[in-house]
Parts: structure tokens; sequence; C-alpha cells
């Protein structure tokens, strides 16, 4: 009975990460669908990745024909934060849960249900988690289905549209904090100069994508950690 109603307190608080997951996804479909995936091979993507970054950057490899080494350092790179938060989360989970259920957890380990899971009072339960996160995989994998459907459907001028939706989605989550916070703006002004020196430079354009994208992530990291270190707290 308990684990019901942790079960239904999970689905409740994953509808509006759910609901969010369906646009995206939605603009994966049909940016798949338009590089020539089938439909069913991107929903199969969506359904086992679970992670928008890693699946457009793995799709614009895919499209660019980019090696499995690439692939494999790009997931690495974007997906790293991951298997951090995972860690994080298996100390908020109630005791006793086994090996294959913290697994399950950490496979619908997102941002969103991270955050959402974090910001529980107590500790949560594996039943709790697995609501959680049943919305979001559904909504996540229907959603690039209808965008790949759609995308033989609707005509060229509406697809073209819909295309730039992924690049508002992006915008409007690093702009807020980029006029708030100056650490922020200055990582990502530093990640857009680093972005156009492999664009427009010699030598430097004739890099892949693949590895662009890993050192770009890599390069805005690694300047923002020694540029805005985090300090410690005097345990004094």
């Amino acid at each position: 009975m308990e684990a019901k109603k942790d079960y239904q307190r999970g689905l409740k608080d994953g509808i509006p990460i759910g609901l969010g997951y369906l646009s995206v996804s939605f603009t994966f479909g049909m940016m798949a669908a338009a590089a020539g995936v089938p439909p069913l091979a991107a929903v199969l993507i969506s359904l086992t990745n679970l992670t928008s970054a890693g699946q457009f950057a793995g799709l614009s490899l895919m499209i660019a024909h980019g090696s499995l080494l690439e692939m494999a350092l790009t997931q690495l790179t974007i997906n790293l934060r991951y298997a951090l938060m995972s860690l994080s989360l298996s100390q908020k989970l109630e005791p006793g849960i086994t090996t294959v259920q913290r697994c399950i957890v950490a496979f619908g380990n997102t941002d969103e249900i991270f955050a959402l899971a974090s910001g529980q009072e107590g500790k949560v339960s594996s039943w709790f988690m697995y609501g959680l996160m049943t919305l979001p995989i559904l909504c996540w994998s229907s959603g690039t289905l209808l965008g790949a459907v759609a995308n033989s459907l609707l005509p060229d001028l509406l697809r073209s549209a819909l295309g730039i939706a992924i690049y508002g989605m992006f915008l409007a989550i690093i702009i807020p904090p980029a006029r708030k916070i100056a650490s922020i703006r200055k990582v990502l002004i530093f990640s857009i100069l680093l972005s156009c020196a492999f664009y427009y430079l010699p030598v430097l354009k004739d890099i892949s994508s693949g590895f662009v994208i890993i050192i770009c992530a890599v390069g805005a990291s690694a300047f923002g950690a020694w540029m805005f270190p985090i300090k410690e707290a005097d345990p004094s």
C-alpha cells in the first residue's frame, strides 16, 4: 500500500517534467527524421538514452559520419555529470534498496528528475523514483515518435520553423542565468569564442565536429573552474 502511494506521488510530481520533455523530444524526432533516421530507430534512441544534449550531439555526429571513438568520447564528456548525480542521489534513497533497483533509478536520472528528487524532504523510496521517472520516459519517447511522424506530414515551411525550437530552448536555458551571474556570462562568451575559432580559423576548422564538441565542452569547463573556483567553506 505504501509503495502504491509513493508511486502515485512520484507520478504526480513527474507531470510537469514529462510535459516539458514532450516538446523538446518532438524537435529531436523531427531532426532525426529529417536526417534519414527511421521513426522507430529515433524512438529507440530516446527510450535508451534520455539525454537531450547527448542525443542531439550524437545525431549531429551520425549525420556527419563521425567515428565510433568520437561518439563515445562525446557522450562521455556530455553525460559524465549523470554518474556524479547518480552517486549523489544514491545517498538520498531509502536503506535496503537493491543494486538492481539503484541501476533502474540511475537509468532514469535526468537533470530535472535529480533536482526534484533531491529537493524532497527525507529519504525517497524506489517506488517514488519509479513514479517520478514514468511520465518523463513515456513523454520523451512518444514526443520523439510524434516529431518523426510529423516531419513527413507537415509542410516544409512549418518544419523549418519548428526546426529552430531546440535553439530557442538552449537560449531560454542559458540567457537568464547569464544575465544575472557574471561568471556564467564570461564562461558563455568564452565558449562562443572557442566555438567560432573552430568554425573559422584555418586548421582548426578541419577538426571533426565530434572532437570540436569535446574540446569546447572541456575547454569551457576548465576555463570556468580556473577563473571562478568554488571557495571551500571554512571548517572552523
